[in-house]
């Protein structure tokens, strides 16, 4: 890809990352968009729970998914170096890896390098964006400096649509109590807030979540003998 095509295609990645909504459809557009840049064949993403990584995200090859799966596996592999160590790792020959069962079973997939660039805010470590390649030292300076924009950009449109989708929600969950608190003022004749005191003691007694509680009376229009 020559510079003019390469600043093309970045400026309408760039665009459309900042525009989707939906932390789903936000790591599509990126694993999907981004290899071409980078000169990568495929790319993963890893999501951190908890500080950890635990989430895989979609892969546009299933070799990706496959190695970042092996990643969890094995709890190793540069994008567990990238988020612990924060910075970027690039593995220009994964049989060569120091975490060694990682590197060989990667090896076996046909994968020769990897970069993971960590994705992060001033907050938050949301896990990592790993590029793979067929052939054994493939990105050179350049793909690693562009990897990094790449990761900058991701990193702001990935905390975005996850802020999004919280706050979605959440607003979502209240609806539900709001919907579930009706259903028992109108049965009972019970005002908003024994509603949902009724709601809160049952939650309570029965170890499970509220917004669990009000789902189940909306389906089902009634709650479960204790």
């Amino acid at each position: 890809m020559d510079q003019h095509a390469a600043a093309v295609t970045f400026s309408k990645l760039a665009h459309e990352l900042h525009s989707t909504e939906g932390l789903e459809e936000t790591l599509e557009l990126l694993v999907e968009a981004a290899p071409a840049l980078v000169g990568s064949g495929s790319a993963g993403v890893l999501l951190t729970r908890r500080g950890r990584l635990a989430e895989p995200g979609p892969g546009t090859e299933p070799v990706a998914e496959k190695a970042d799966r092996l990643q969890l596996e094995f709890e190793a592999g540069p994008a567990w170096d990238a988020v612990g160590e924060m910075h970027t790792v690039h593995a220009p020959a994964v049989a060569a890896y120091p975490e060694v069962r990682w590197g060989e079973a990667v090896a076996a997939l046909g994968i020769g390098s990897a970069l993971s660039v960590r994705l992060w805010t001033s907050e938050v470590t949301l896990g990592a964006i790993t590029f793979y390649a067929e052939r054994p030292r493939w990105f050179d300076e350049n793909a690693i400096a562009t990897a990094e924009i790449v990761g900058r950009h991701a990193s702001i449109a990935l905390a975005s649509a996850r802020n999004e989708e919280s706050l979605h929600q959440a607003i979502d969950g209240r609806k539900l109590v709001g919907q579930a608190q009706g259903i028992l003022m109108e049965r009972f004749d019970l005002d908003d807030r024994r509603a949902f005191d009724v709601l809160r003691r049952y939650s309570q007694a029965n170890n499970v979540k509220l917004i669990e509680v009000a789902r189940l009376l909306v389906s089902t229009r009634e709650l479960p003998e204790d």
